[in-house]
């Protein structure tokens, strides 16, 4: 739930972001951020959902997921709220909007153990842990995967 209300907008991202987009996923993630390739295919591939979050010209949030169309799973790749602006609805905005476009009735994703504001924003909101993945953050931090069936 969002504590104080701010006004921010949100609009598909594109390549066009691709240096703002970086730089925020480097300070939300400053372990795990993307690869340049990964990040050009994130904002660049047709099967990816992909919304930014801004206020005025700056972008504090942005969001991918992918559309797994034969498994008829979406996979949130990256959901990421600058230090400054989370607990503000920006990130439960995003990932509405993500989920309502891929469209899937299951959607997942992988999150730091010990990343806890992540995995009760994403509790709040559906998902619940299925799965972990030994040691596949940098660092040897083990991934909780998280389902929601909508």
């Amino acid at each position: 739930m969002a504590q104080t209300s701010i006004d921010f907008e949100i609009f598909q991202a594109s390549l066009r972001d691709l240096i703002p987009v970086r730089k925020l996923e480097k300070q939300c993630f400053p372990v795990d951020s993307w690869p340049l390739l990964d990040m050009i295919g994130a904002l660049s591939f047709p099967n990816i959902v992909r919304y930014k979050a801004r206020i005025g010209d700056q972008i504090v949030g942005f969001i991918a997921g992918e559309v797994k169309g034969t498994t008829r799973t979406g996979w949130i790749a990256t959901l990421c709220v600058h230090p400054e602006y989370r607990r503000k609805g920006i990130g439960e905005e995003l990932l509405r909007l993500c989920e309502q476009e891929m469209q899937m009735p299951r959607i997942r994703l992988t999150v730091r153990e010990s990343n806890q504001g992540a995995i009760k924003l994403y509790e709040t909101h559906g998902y619940y842990k299925v799965n972990r993945w030994k040691n596949y953050y940098k660092g040897g931090e083990d991934g909780i995967v998280m389902e929601k069936i909508l």
